[in-house]
């Protein structure tokens, strides 16, 4: 881990225009400019709770709705990550965090596994968070899933308000992405798998 881990995406369809970039190694500041209000919050919460600086633009069909914006983002931030993370030699490799925000619950455990799975269990009073779609939380993180190469398993233990589950599940993914990213003392040369590989 001796190099800076950074990732640079940009992704180009008839829906979205994105660029993405990631330094793993940073302070946990972030510029977004998506046009989505509420997932540039969601976003912000990601890279101050992980300490990694996260670059977002989007220009997408919002005039539609933001389901592919949300999506697209989720898939290249994916690929930010997975390009940043390298062979993963050296990091904890695994990670979990709880968050509480007044009376919401959240627990979210990762796996830095090369294997992309999505276990998303959270149950949303309300359609809509201002304009948000509250489905599309589930929809942002499985495109990340997928891309990133990860296991990824949320829960939302408890929570009435809206707002409060989307920003537990949103901080307890940093704070669970921060320590698994993190640098493992006892293991500065190795890749965490016996296998040898990730």
């Amino acid at each position: 881990m001796g190099t800076t881990r950074t990732g640079q995406v940009e992704r180009s369809t008839l829906e979205t225009k994105i660029k993405v970039s990631v330094n793993l190694d940073g302070t946990g500041k972030g510029t977004f400019n998506t046009k989505i209000p509420f997932l540039e919050h969601m976003l912000e919460q990601i890279s101050r709770h992980s300490l990694v600086d996260i670059d977002v633009m989007c220009d997408g069909d919002i005039h539609i709705d933001d389901h592919h914006s949300t999506e697209d983002i989720g898939i290249a931030l994916g690929q930010a990550f997975n390009q940043a993370i390298g062979d993963k030699k050296g990091i904890y490799r695994y990670g979990h965090a709880y968050v509480p925000l007044d009376e919401a619950l959240s627990r979210v455990v990762i796996d830095f596994s090369g294997r992309p799975m999505l276990c998303f269990e959270a149950d949303f009073p309300s359609e809509k968070i201002g304009r948000f779609d509250t489905e599309l939380v589930r929809e942002f993180f499985q495109g990340f899933t997928n891309h990133a190469g990860v296991t990824l398993h949320m829960d939302n233990i408890r929570g009435i308000n809206s707002h409060h589950i989307a920003e537990t599940l949103f901080k307890a993914f940093g704070r669970a992405v921060r320590a698994a990213i993190s640098a493992d003392p006892q293991m500065s040369d190795v890749i965490p798998s016996t296998k040898g590989m990730l």
